[in-house]
C-alpha cells in the first residue's frame, strides 16, 4: 500500500428538492453572485429560474455569465474573469455539468489571484486564493463537484490539459437528481462511460490497496447494473439518483486511498480526440479504454486480471477487455474511432496531436510509439 493523503473540504447536498437551501448557503460567502451556465438548457428545463429566484429570495445581486461550451474552451474563462472584476463579485456560482463548474473553478482562481487562466493551466503560476464557489450539478459524469481538478482546453496553443490544486475545491455542491433527468440518452449513456473511466483511472494507478480496489469495483459495478436500466428509463428519479452517486464516488478522492493517484493515460488520449473533433468526453473514453488495454495486456496483465476477476469472474485478459467494450457498445457509445465516422485519412492528424500533447499517464507511460498503436487500435 502506497502512502495517501485524504482530503475534501467540499460540502455535499444530495437529493430530492435540496436546492431549497441554496440561498441561505451561497450568501454566506458573499453578496453579489457570479452566476456561470452553459448554452441554454438550464433555462428550456427551468432549472436557471429555479435558481435565480433562490438567489433573489436571499436578497443576492446577481451577474451573469453563459455560454460555456460542452468542451470548455479558455476564451470563455478569461471574458468571465473580467466580468467578474468589473463587477467585483464576491461568490460564484456554477450551474451545469462538468465543463460549467470546471471554468468556474479556474475564473475564481483568475479573479482572485489576478493571474491569467493558462499561467495556472500550464503552472507558470500557483494560485494564492479564490473566489469561493458553490454548485448546482445538472450532469452526472465529471465529478468535479467534489474535487479539485479542472480541465480546459486553448484552441490558440492546440491543448487541452487540467489544472489541480486543493483551491479548486467548491464550498457546496448540490446534487438533486431531478436536475438530470431532461439529460438526453446519448449524454447519460456518455456520463456513465466517464464515471467508470474514472474508476478504472484509480485502479491502474500506482499502489494495489486490496479495500480500494473492493470499492472501485463497487462503483462501477454498480454502473454497470443502473446504467442500462436508467438508459430505458430516463424519467426514473431513482436511476438518475443512483448514477449520479456513482459519478460523484468515482473521483472524490474515495477512490485514491492507499494509491499515489490515478493513472489518467485514457484520459489524455480522450482529451486530444475531443480537442480535435468535438467529441463528448465519455465518447472518447469507451474508444481509448478499450485500446489502452490491448497496449498494456501484455504488460500488466496480472493487474487486467485482478479487474477481470472484481468485475467479470473471469482470469481472462482478452475476455475481459471484450467485456468491458460490449458494455460500451451495450449503452451505446462508440468503441471505434469509425463509429464516430472518424478514419484512416485521419490517422496521421490524431498521431500528430497525441505526439504534441504527450499524451501520457502518470504511472503508465506512454511513447511515440505507443501512439502509433493506439491510433491504430482505435481504428
Amino acid at each position: 500500500m502506497e502512502n495517501f493523503t485524504a482530503y475534501n473540504p467540499t460540502r455535499l447536498h444530495f437529493g430530492k428538492n435540496v436546492t431549497d437551501e441554496l440561498g441561505d448557503v451561497v450568501k454566506r460567502y458573499g453578496k453579489h453572485v457570479l452566476l456561470i451556465y452553459g448554452q441554454g438548457s438550464v433555462k428550456k428545463y427551468g432549472y436557471y429560474d429555479k435558481i435565480v429566484n433562490q438567489l433573489k429570495k436571499a436578497g443576492l445581486k446577481i451577474t451573469e455569465y453563459s455560454g460555456i461550451k460542452p468542451n470548455p474552451i479558455l476564451e470563455d474563462v478569461e471574458k468571465a474573469v473580467v466580468l467578474g472584476k468589473q463587477n467585483k463579485i464576491d461568490v460564484m456560482l456554477a450551474l451545469g455539468g462538468g465543463s460549467v463548474i470546471d471554468s468556474a473553478k479556474i475564473i475564481g482562481l483568475c479573479i482572485a489571484s489576478d493571474t491569467r487562466a493558462w499561467d495556472f493551466m500550464k503552472w507558470r503560476a500557483r494560485p494564492k486564493a479564490s473566489i469561493p464557489l458553490v454548485n448546482v450539478l445538472t450532469l452526472a459524469a465529471t465529478g468535479t463537484e467534489m474535487n479539485g481538478a479542472a480541465v480546459i482546453q486553448n484552441p490558440e496553443t492546440g491543448e487541452k490539459i487540467g489544472f489541480v490544486d486543493e483551491l479548486n475545491f467548491p464550498k457546496h455542491s448540490f446534487l438533486d437528481p431531478q436536475f438530470t433527468i431532461s439529460v438526453p440518452f446519448d449524454y447519460t449513456a456518455y456520463g456513465i462511460v466517464d464515471l467508470i473511466a474514472h474508476a478504472l483511472e484509480a485502479f491502474f494507478g500506482k499502489g494495489e490497496p486490496s479495500i480500494t480496489d473492493r470499492i472501485i469495483f463497487s462503483i462501477i459495478k454498480d454502473a454497470f447494473y443502473w446504467g442500462p436500466k436508467l438508459l430505458q428509463d430516463l424519467q426514473n428519479y431513482d436511476l438518475r439518483a443512483s448514477i449520479m452517486l456513482d459519478a460523484t464516488l468515482a473521483l472524490n478522492g474515495l477512490t485514491y486511498y492507499g494509491k499515489q493517484g490515478g493513472d489518467w493515460g485514457v484520459h489524455a488520449i480522450g482529451h486530444q480526440l475531443s480537442f480535435l473533433y468535438d467529441t463528448p468526453h465519455g465518447a472518447t473514453l469507451s474508444i481509448a479504454y478499450p485500446a489502452w488495454l490491448k497496449l498494456q495486456k501484455n504488460r500488466i496483465p496480472d493487474r487486467i486480471k485482478a479487474l477481470g476477476r472484481g468485475l467479470f469472474d473471469t482470469d481472462s485478459v482478452d475476455e475481459t477487455i471484450s467485456l468491458l467494450s460490449a458494455f460500451f457498445t451495450k449503452v451505446k457509445s462508440p468503441v471505434n474511432l469509425s463509429d464516430l465516422d472518424i478514419g484512416l485519412q485521419h490517422k496521421s492528424e490524431i498521431l500528430e496531436q497525441l505526439n504534441k500533447s504527450r499524451a501520457s499517464g502518470l504511472h503508465h507511460v506512454l511513447s511515440k510509439e505507443d501512439h502509433l498503436k493506439l491510433v491504430d487500435l482505435m481504428m
